[in-house]
């Protein structure tokens, strides 16, 4: 009952007050971020969501966050390095999660929930072995069972697994643990990594080799 009526409807209850309330941070980032980047403050992409019981495929949504890289280009017109672009207010922002605020309104319209498996690129999606494209058997969430043990300092397989095991253990009392643990750990910017140096490989180049010589990824 909690996972098919009550997730959705508290989802819809908390990310409306959330955005009430923080009404006053999200107008005051809106304005730093058009002046810090000079221009758009905000950055969206196309994620994949739950999967579409009709048609068997992932719903592809636009998220919407906070921008934390500037759209400096080098002398020939070509971007620089994202870690180039990463200026201090963007690293402000991620380091505090505050970049992840904008998330409320994707929450709020039914593209994601509060607490589900982080969306990851459209583009990872021939790289998940079937059993780990179960992780779109639900919303994806703003926080989720990967993010409060270890976020990006995990492994993808460490990732997923978990991903896997919130699915199976989905609760009402769950969800709110990993929400306490969640809001602690932003507080004490624990397990936040910000920069190259925790930069993780991508999926599709880890995994580019499983195409080939491992059958039991999706085509």
């Amino acid at each position: 009952m909690y996972r098919y009526f009550f997730k959705r409807f508290f989802d819809i209850i908390l990310s409306l007050l959330a955005i009430i309330v923080l009404s006053p941070v999200l107008l005051i980032l809106t304005i730093t971020g058009a002046i810090a980047m000079r221009g758009n403050p905000f950055f969206t992409q196309e994620r994949p969501g739950e999967i579409d019981k009709r048609t068997g495929k992932e719903r592809i949504f636009r998220m919407i966050k906070f921008r934390t890289m500037s759209n400096a280009k080098d002398k020939d017109g070509n971007l620089l390095p994202d870690d180039e672009r990463l200026n201090k207010y963007g690293r402000f922002l991620r380091s505090t999660s505050l970049d992840e605020l904008p998330e409320l309104f994707n929450i709020l319209i039914g593209d994601m929930s509060i607490v589900g498996p982080r969306p990851l690129l459209v583009r990872y999606l021939p790289y998940y072995t079937d059993e780990e494209r179960h992780r779109h058997d639900v919303r994806p969430g703003l926080t989720g069972l990967a993010q409060i043990n270890g976020r990006n300092l995990l492994s993808w397989n460490e990732r997923f697994a978990l991903d896997l095991k919130y699915i199976e253990t989905m609760s009402l009392w769950n969800d709110i643990a990993i929400l306490w643990k969640t809001v602690f750990k932003v507080l004490k910017r624990k397990d936040i990594a910000v920069g190259k140096q925790h930069k993780m490989e991508s999926l599709d180049i880890e995994r580019g080799d499983m195409l080939c010589n491992d059958t039991t990824v999706n085509p």
